[in-house]
């Protein structure tokens, strides 16, 4: 049957679960439905034991009668085609065929077996499941009419019953009167009672829908944190870990849906003794420990420990939080970086002055010696005056903020003859040999970049993947070649190692290096030069000439050539 609106012929109690929403509304036609298939169950048994009881009476030859039998067929068989054909739904008009089919045959059934009943068997109280099917499932005005039409039905039955007005008939009315005051009441406080735990049902449903929707957050923010968390029992068993955690103790060999026994791992017991220590003190505790990988280098953590609290006689849990040292120091040099950065300026102020001044004595000294030896000396000195000079204004490029230049600012130089002229330099200085190839595929590429800071940016890519490639031929590649129609590539490959997953967080953040002897700075120029000339880099692990690699390429704006202007008094 199609479904029609909800509207005041509704259970009241269904306006508990209104402010919920959909699943609020989800949740009502549940419980409807429910409470629904409950009744006619109740109903069909009845209905069942009705017939049974009229068919031994028949079969007895006691007060049986066949018209009651009937009677009581006709009512099962209604009874089961409620509870196995029809739906239950909610109806905007009232009465219903519905209603009808359930409270009005049960109040006929019942009304005819009281009237045609003999002997001593009284079906009063039968009127009772009419009257709280109504109250339950329908609105008070229903509850009430059923009452009221169970109550005329009863007045009615006494009336014909009686023969006068004996003390017998008056003692008839009078119960008649106070069943029918039972009925009205059942009918209340029935009502009353469903509204109660339909209310109470609806808090709980919602509690429950924002515990879970609770619960799907926690698990989101839990999942990407790159702290590790791991959930660990009294007996030091995993009961949860995170992504993070899962990776720092066994990478991607981490047993999916395993629990996992801190004491039985080698390398673990560290952990399994500090969880035991932090349920032994009740109180969180705090080491630096390492893990020890077969097929990857160790990690030094920090390991932090939590208690939950405990749920009567069942013990907590410890929450242990696991932090790679490597990203705390990166954090702490990234403090320092922005505390540097804030004095750079009052500093590079303070350089400036005294280097201004040494390189205009120089100058003047230069102009008055004339020995080679001497002349050898001052340019020494204006080598590395400039040099000195050039640093400090790359230190204030990356400390201070500044509007990145437009492209016109900067010179207009050919990509492929400037590549080949600083990698020719660096290779020549560095003497790798035939471990560099150098292949050019964009001969008319032009870009909009300042030749040094090019220098830079390409010598600082080579110096990071000499670090890591291995002694073969060809282990460094530098190619360019167009990259569609406004850019071109330039990239970086190198046939070294894969790089671990709290490196690549890091990759192009101050002062965050692999290696103790770097300063972390490297990448991190190379990303503000780019930024600067509106160019981007990027690093991927990929495949050259069936060998894995690391490649970082960078994809550079193409310069648009300026137009040409005619020289002055020249022809139209």
């Amino acid at each position: 049957m199609a479904q029609e609106p909800a509207s005041h012929f509704a259970p009241s109690w269904y306006s508990a679960f209104e402010s919920a929403g959909d699943e609020g509304r989800q949740q009502q036609q549940r419980a409807f439905e429910r409470l629904w298939r409950a009744f006619m169950g109740a109903r069909v048994v009845v209905a069942v034991v009705l017939l049974a009881l009229q068919v031994f009476l028949l079969m007895s030859g006691t007060s049986g009668s066949l018209p009651l039998t009937v009677v009581s067929g006709l009512h099962l068989l209604m009874s089961l085609g409620m509870l196995t054909l029809w739906q239950p739904r909610q109806h905007g008009r009232a009465p219903t065929i519905q209603w009808l089919l359930t409270i009005g045959v049960d109040v006929a059934t019942f009304a005819v077996m009281q009237s045609m009943q003999s002997g001593a068997i009284n079906y009063t109280p039968l009127f009772a499941l009419p009257v709280l099917l109504g109250a339950i499932l329908g609105p008070l005005t229903l509850a009430l009419g059923t009452a009221a039409s169970v109550t005329l039905v009863l007045l009615l039955d006494a009336w014909l019953a009686s023969s006068g007005l004996s003390a017998q008939d008056t003692t008839r009315f009078v119960q008649t009167g106070l069943a029918g005051t039972g009925l009205f009441l059942v009918a209340l406080l029935a009502h009353q009672l469903a509204i109660r735990l339909a209310r109470e049902e609806a808090v709980a449903a919602s509690s429950q829908a924002a515990a879970r929707a609770q619960s799907r957050v926690n698990e989101v923010i839990i999942d990407n944190l790159s702290i590790g968390v791991l959930v660990v029992d009294l007996h030091g068993v995993v009961r949860n870990a995170n992504p993070a955690a899962q990776h720092m103790l066994m990478g991607d060999r981490y047993p999916e849906g395993a629990r996992l026994l801190l004491s039985a791992r080698n390398g673990w017991e560290h952990l399994a003794a500090l969880v035991s220590d932090t349920f032994a003190a009740g109180q969180p505790l705090e080491t630096e420990t390492t893990i020890e990988h077969d097929d990857r280098p160790s990690q030094r953590l920090l390991a932090r420990t939590r208690l939950t609290a405990s749920e009567g006689s069942r013990a907590g849990l410890c929450v242990l939080f696991l932090e790679d040292l490597r990203e705390v120091e990166a954090r702490v040099r990234t403090e320092k970086l922005a505390s540097m950065g804030r004095m750079s300026a009052a500093v590079a102020h303070e350089i400036r002055n005294p280097l201004t001044a040494i390189t205009q004595a120089n100058a003047l000294l230069d102009e008055e010696v004339k020995e080679p030896t001497q002349k050898r000396l001052t340019g020494m000195i204006e080598q590395n005056a400039t040099r000195l000079s050039r640093i400090v204004d790359d230190i204030l490029n990356v400390a201070r903020v500044q509007p990145s230049q437009s492209a016109g600012a900067a010179p207009v130089v050919p990509l492929d003859t400037s590549v080949r002229i600083i990698t020719g330099e660096w290779n020549a200085q560095m003497q790798t040999g035939a471990r560099l190839g150098v292949h050019t595929h964009a001969p008319k590429a032009q870009v909009a970049f300042e030749p040094e800071h090019l220098r830079r940016l390409l010598v600082n890519l080579l110096d990071n993947a000499e670090r890591h490639a291995s002694n073969q031929a060809a282990a460094m590649r530098v190619i360019t070649q167009p990259s569609g129609p406004e850019h071109v590539r330039l990239s970086i490959w190198s046939d070294g190692p894969p790089l671990e997953a709290t490196v690549l967080r890091h990759l192009f953040e101050p002062f965050f290096s692999s290696e103790s002897r770097s300063s972390g700075l490297g990448l991190f120029i190379c990303r503000e030069l780019c930024q600067r000339y509106g160019a981007h880099i990027a690093y991927q692990r990929t495949q050259l000439d069936l060998r894995e690699g690391n490649e970082f390429f960078v994809l550079l704006p193409l310069a648009t050539p300026a137009p040409r202007t005619r020289p002055p008094h020249s022809p139209a």
